[in-house]
């Protein structure tokens, strides 16, 4: 059996407090699990389940008032990517930090995947990747700029000291899933830059739609869930994830002396105490007696929580 697994965002007002209990009652009673945010701009989310179980759950969210045209991304998993439920009130669905910033009121162009090659081919336009640190470590558009930011809301900061080297550009930005490029779209366009560009539907739909050998893409994608990585046409990529500190693994990680799985990676060998090594040994052995009762591991939990 394999998983569905949608992800979704849609700009619209919501007032959260009164659809919760009842899209949490929905998902669960379609015994569908990941991750839901609501907030008065909208709706982000990321879940899993069977095909009928998933559809339950988008009708229930487009049935809401002025989510109608909520779309979404779908790809596969061989296992359940998430252990559990969770739909949660946020301030913000994706977090810039900065007030006044609505992809309601001013967003930028948007560029499908199958004209996004041009853009990036393009030597008057800056193509920056919106997206954290750890995750355009394991794949990006070629000739892409990364901001090495930490978190989204680390962005306007780093747009403030950068700016100046971008005159006379156009911008194309991208991410994920098309989410933080709504936010960051609108943010420039509110600096006052005058042609902002990003891809529709993110990384995901260029990946699904574009072939690989017309690809500008290079490595694999990182994902919010216990998948970790995809790739081209969605595939389930190499990449593990570190219980430790929730970053991505490479293959070629994997074989350095400080990867222990569950416990460390040579990227966080110096963050965390014996005590806390101590603490996700005993998690490791926990998680590896669940798998053999079937039950789901934690690697989901923890890429999504590295999310919200």
């Amino acid at each position: 059996m394999s998983y569905v697994v949608a992800a979704f965002y849609h700009f619209a007002p919501l007032e959260p407090e009164l659809h919760r209990e009842a899209i949490a009652k929905c998902a669960c009673s379609a015994s569908v699990r990941g991750t839901i945010l609501l907030a008065q701009e909208g709706i982000n989310g990321t879940i899993a389940g069977t095909r009928m179980g998933i559809d339950r759950v988008l009708a229930n969210l487009r049935n809401l008032p002025g989510f109608e045209d909520l779309d979404w991304k779908e790809s596969a998993a061989e296992e359940m990517p998430f252990r559990r439920l969770k739909v949660r009130l946020k301030k913000e669905i994706v977090a810039l930090g900065i007030d006044g910033v609505d992809p309601n009121r001013a967003v930028g162009t948007y560029i499908e995947p199958e004209e996004w090659n041009a853009v990036v081919d393009d030597p008057d336009t800056v193509v920056i990747d919106t997206r954290n640190d750890y995750e355009v470590q394991i794949g990006t558009f070629a000739g892409a700029i990364d901001p090495q930011t930490a978190s989204f809301r680390e962005f306007p900061d780093w747009w403030r000291a950068n700016k100046a080297q971008f005159e006379g550009k156009r911008i194309a930005m991208f991410c994920t899933g098309g989410i933080r490029c709504e936010k960051a779209s609108s943010y420039l366009l509110s600096e006052g830059v005058p042609e902002v560009r990003h891809l529709k539907g993110g990384i995901l739909k260029y990946l699904e739609k574009i072939n690989p050998e017309e690809t500008r893409w290079d490595g694999e994608c990182f994902v919010f869930d216990g998948r970790v990585a995809v790739g081209h046409g969605l595939a389930e990529g190499d990449h593990m994830l570190c219980h430790a500190c929730g970053r991505p693994v490479s293959p070629e990680d994997q074989d350095h002396p400080d990867y222990v799985e569950g416990i460390s990676c040579a990227a966080c060998m110096d963050e965390y105490s014996d005590e806390d090594r101590a603490r996700f040994a005993e998690r490791q052995k926990q998680t590896l007696l669940a798998r053999e009762r079937g039950e789901t591991h934690l690697a989901g939990d923890l890429a999504q929580d590295r999310k919200v």
